[in-house]
């Protein structure tokens, strides 16, 4: 009789793998650890690479981390741990690395002895465990299984790829179809398998004890960006502002009690930073933390915010953190009109006739606000989403528009597009068109704005002179300004259910 082999159970229940309990060496832990969980580097008295000695290898005590967020879906670790290392060569695994981590960033250094420590081999291990991984493992040995009636098999594993295709004893095929396993046993865990993904060295130390190191990375899955949240008051002059960093973090790993800092800007980067491990796709519900002071700076050419108290950023979590305030801030609620919204000086001249006069009726509404200190703001303002939200007759928050703002330096001008007013349309129409010469164009536009409020508005009208660069306007029934090389622009008052009629005539001289 053989000698019964001692088995691992391995619970598959769908696809994930829930516990592995290996035999012939370390257990494998099933639970999931946090970033600042022990990290044991494995130790071995004979275990040689390359014809070298490897001595004990040591303990890992996490003892800080940092965390350093762009607004580019990228972020800086540094990660300072305690080993106790041998004087010889020393083998030191780190197992709590982000899952998205790029792996040529990585920088391994010493701070108890950088001159004696050296770093001989880097490595990065992310052959993952999974039942597909252990079945492509055991092609060709001896494994077992239990199907959902509770029958039991056990034979040779021929192909673990689609269905189980085991061989007995007596050289008898058995197919299984793959849905119906409940439960796979395998002998051990075949060498090569991690549970997470692993940063590997082979170090060289000169002295034998305890040594602070210091690991730094760039990892992706991680992003932040600002929000914020607008309260405008009763006759939209004023608003409340509160400014919301929002941090989401996918990027595989845990930062427990992390010095976080925020960088606002464009940061260039060569490549993108890509997954060499799968992620989990679920994300926590948003958990919105307790406002911790927090501190902007410049950096480099860019903008820094500090948070002053360590924070935990779970992996699968989005975080929000209250990082600026502002009341009674003035503000200017104005409607433009743009009939022919998305022409412009394309570089050529344009003597189609036809082109260019189409019309549309809306007519949006802008929020406007000067970001600066005697508004009581006068803050570098992150890039992010603005929701606006005015009070109704009963005390209740209404939501009444939101708009993306792009990095805002102090002492500029913060812009908010809301929607469409409802009450005032616009209209627009060409009225003639005539060809002077072969080098010149006269072209006439009637404008109507109506408005169907009870009070009198200021509307206004944008045009945009794209037939060519050089321009004039030779008539017009209201004064204009030009706002750019291609942009007219007229202030019209519009009385409450009244229109006002714009008409103008512009020459192009090609």
């Amino acid at each position: 009789m053989k000698k019964q082999i001692q088995l691992v159970r391995v619970a598959v229940l769908a696809v994930t793998l829930v516990t592995l309990l290996a035999i012939g060496g370390s257990p494998l832990a099933s639970h999931t650890m946090s970033h600042h969980d022990p990290v044991i580097s494995e130790r071995s008295e004979h275990l040689k690479r390359g014809g070298l000695q490897l001595a004990a290898a040591a303990q890992a005590q996490g003892k800080a981390v940092e965390l350093t967020v762009y607004n580019q879906n990228l972020a800086l670790v540094r990660d300072t741990r305690s080993f106790s290392l041998e004087s010889d060569i020393n083998e030191v695994r780190f197992s709590d690395v982000a899952a998205q981590i790029d792996p040529t960033s990585v920088h391994f250094r010493s701070l108890t002895d950088p001159e004696g420590t050296v770093v001989l081999e880097q490595n990065y291990e992310y052959d993952i465990v999974g039942s597909q991984k252990l079945l492509q493992k055991y092609v060709d040995q001896e494994i077992e299984l239990v199907t959902e009636d509770g029958s039991e098999y056990r034979g040779i594993l021929l192909s673990g790829t689609d269905d189980i295709i085991l061989q007995d004893a007596d050289g008898g095929v058995t197919v299984v179809r793959l849905d119906r396993v409940q439960q796979f046993n395998f002998p051990e865990l075949p060498e090569g398998l991690i549970t997470r993904p692993t940063l590997v060295w082979l170090l060289e130390a000169g002295q034998s004890g305890s040594q602070d190191v210091e690991v730094t990375y760039m990892t992706g899955g991680i992003n932040w960006r600002a929000d914020y949240v607008v309260q405008l008051n009763e006759d939209d002059t004023a608003l409340d502002l509160n400014g919301w960093v929002t941090l989401d973090n996918r990027s595989g790993a845990s930062y427990s009690d992390a010095k976080l800092k925020l960088v606002a800007g464009d940061v260039n980067v060569v490549r993108e930073v890509k997954a060499a491990a799968d992620r989990m796709p679920l994300v926590e519900a948003e958990a919105l933390a307790a406002a911790p002071p927090v501190e902007e700076r410049e950096f480099f050419e860019y903008h820094l915010y500090d948070v002053s108290r360590p924070v935990t950023v779970r992996d699968n979590q989005t975080k929000q953190i209250e990082f600026t305030s502002a009341t009674d801030v003035p503000a200017e609620k104005f409607f433009v009109y743009d009939g022919a919204q998305g022409l412009s000086f394309y570089g050529y001249a344009i003597s189609d006739p036809g082109y260019g006069t189409f019309s549309n009726p809306d007519v949006n509404i802008y929020l406007q606000i000067q970001n600066e200190e005697e508004g009581g703001l006068g803050i570098p303002l992150p890039a992010g989403r603005a929701r606006v939200y005015k009070a109704d007759v009963d005390g209740s928050l209404q939501f009444v528009g939101e708009d993306q703002i792009d990095h805002t330096p102090k002492d500029e001008t913060v812009r908010l597009l809301l929607g469409n007013a409802f009450d005032i349309v616009g209209e627009r129409r060409q009225t003639d068109f005539r060809q002077l010469g072969r080098d010149v164009i006269e072209e006439s536009f009637e404008i109507k704005v109506r408005n169907h409020k009870d009070q009198d508005v200021e509307v206004r009208v944008v045009e945009h002179l794209f037939r060519w660069s050089e321009w004039e306007i030779v008539q017009e029934s209201a004064e204009h300004a030009k706002l750019d090389q291609g942009t007219a622009e007229w202030r019209l008052a519009v009385p409450s259910d009244g229109e006002t009629t714009l008409t103008y005539t512009v020459r192009y001289e090609f």
